[in-house]
């Protein structure tokens, strides 16, 4: 067999360089969409009304602020995209380092990001089908109908700001993850802040309801650690054919 043929070992180990490059070079801007998904919504709550919480309210605030309400149902849900892609990439570019690990991390981000696109919510009080419901209401003719809809909304509300089991497992898949990047190519620094992050992720989304302000926290460790990770996957480009 000639070198030039694709069974040349030579040549699988440069593919297979290749291959890995492209995913981290992928992947590392997927991080960079991530961030800006986040940071969306958040410049939105400074210059746009603050939803409400109360069901009748927020049906109406949808009606008069759709295309606000929209863009952060759409970033806030369209962000696990992204995070799927970076975890992936992260997992892979650790498992020579610890194979059990980088393999639980990776699934457990896959599984928490597959949950989160399959629930289409987001704790803010941001659903589909509240969208629904806001043109339901706005058309509605008489007071009944009108209590039927907010009584519905009222459901719809509570179960997008209950506890999601999908951000527990991508705080989970954090720390997991982060746990063993110390001695990588992710550097200390990102090893303790993922760790750092993982922790207070687990204990936010288990206790949501309860954190109120105390959640902020979390919000600013969450997007610190995956712009950080992507930084970290680009410049690894140069050396995943090595």
């Amino acid at each position: 067999m000639t070198s030039g043929t694709p069974l040349d070992p030579t040549v699988r180990t440069a593919d297979a360089g290749l291959r890995w490059a492209t995913l981290y070079r992928i992947d590392g801007a997927c991080a960079g969409v991530y961030v800006v998904l986040v940071l969306v919504p958040i410049v939105l709550l400074f210059v746009a009304p603050v939803p409400p919480v109360e069901s009748a309210a927020l049906l109406t605030y949808i009606a008069d602020h759709r295309a606000v309400y929209l863009t952060e149902l759409i970033c806030f849900v369209g962000l696990a995209v992204p995070a799927l892609g970076v975890f992936v990439a992260v997992a892979t570019a650790l498992w020579n380092t610890a194979p059990p690990v980088a393999a639980l991390g990776g699934l457990l981000g896959v599984v928490s990001e597959t949950i989160a696109l399959a629930l289409g919510s987001s704790p803010q009080s941001l659903h589909g089908g509240l969208v629904v419901l806001s043109n339901s209401y706005a058309t509605a003719g008489t007071d009944a109908e009108r209590a039927e809809l907010t009584a519905a909304a009222r459901a719809l509300i509570a179960a997008t700001n209950a506890v999601s089991w999908a951000g527990i497992l991508t705080a989970a898949a954090i720390l997991v993850l982060s746990s063993i990047m110390a001695r990588t190519q992710f550097g200390r620094f990102l090893a303790v802040l993922g760790v750092l992050t993982g922790v207070v992720g687990i204990v936010s989304e288990a206790l949501r309801p309860l954190m109120g302000p105390g959640y902020l926290l979390y919000g600013l460790l969450l997007p610190t650690w995956f712009a950080l990770v992507g930084w970290k996957l680009l410049r690894h480009v140069t050396t995943a054919g090595s």
